[in-house]
C-alpha cells in the first residue's frame, strides 16, 4: 500500500508544482519517471531496513536470499538514476518491467506464506491487491518510461 500511496502522492505533487509553479515546463513523461523513482527510493531503503522479512518471501531453493535482496535494493536505486537521466531513462523502463514481473513470484510466496510484510500477512487475499498494483507499476513504467518518453526533464520550446 505504501508504494502506492508514494507512487499516487508524488505524482499530484509534482503535476500541481509543474502545473503552477513551473508553468508547465516539465514534461509528464519526467513527472511520471520521477513518481515511479520516488517509489523505488522508499522499496529500495525496504531491501536494507527489512531485510530478513524481504528474505522470508523468496523460493525455498534459491541461494543466497539476504545477498539476492540487498543486489534488488541496490538495482531499485540504480533504476532511481536511469529514470531520471534522459538518456538512460527508456532502457531503465524496459528493464524496470522486466524487473516487475520477475519479483511477482517473490509477492504470491510472501502472501500464501502470510509473511507480516506490507500486507502479506492478508495471506491469498493479498494478492487481489498485489497482482493489479504490479500491474500498474509496469503499465506506469511503460507509458511514462518508454510510450511518451520525452528524454529531458524540461519540455521542448
Amino acid at each position: 500500500m505504501i508504494p502506492l500511496l508514494v507512487l499516487i502522492t508524488a505524482f499530484a505533487i509534482l503535476f500541481g508544482a509543474n502545473r503552477f509553479f513551473l508553468k508547465d515546463r516539465l514534461g509528464l513523461s519526467f513527472i511520471g519517471r520521477a513518481s515511479l523513482a520516488a517509489t523505488l527510493i522508499v522499496t529500495g531503503i525496504a531491501h536494507f531496513t527489512s531485510t530478513d522479512v524481504l528474505v522470508e518471501t523468496m523460493p525455498e531453493f534459491i541461494p543466497w536470499k539476504r545477498e539476492i535482496v540487498y543486489l534488488t535494493g541496490v538495482i531499485e536505486f540504480l533504476a532511481v538514476l536511469g529514470l531520471l537521466v534522459g538518456r538512460l531513462s527508456k532502457i531503465t523502463a524496459v528493464s524496470l518491467i522486466i524487473f516487475f514481473v520477475a519479483i511477482l513470484p517473490a509477492n504470491i510466496i510472501g502472501s500464501l506464506k502470510q509473511v507480516d510484510f506490507g500486507g502479506m500477512g492478508n495471506g491469498a487475499i493479498y494478492l487481489l491487491f498485489r497482482i493489479p498494483l504490479q500491474l500498474l507499476f509496469i503499465f506506469w513504467a511503460y507509458y511514462f518510461g518508454v510510450r511518451r518518453n520525452e528524454h529531458s526533464w524540461f519540455r521542448s520550446s
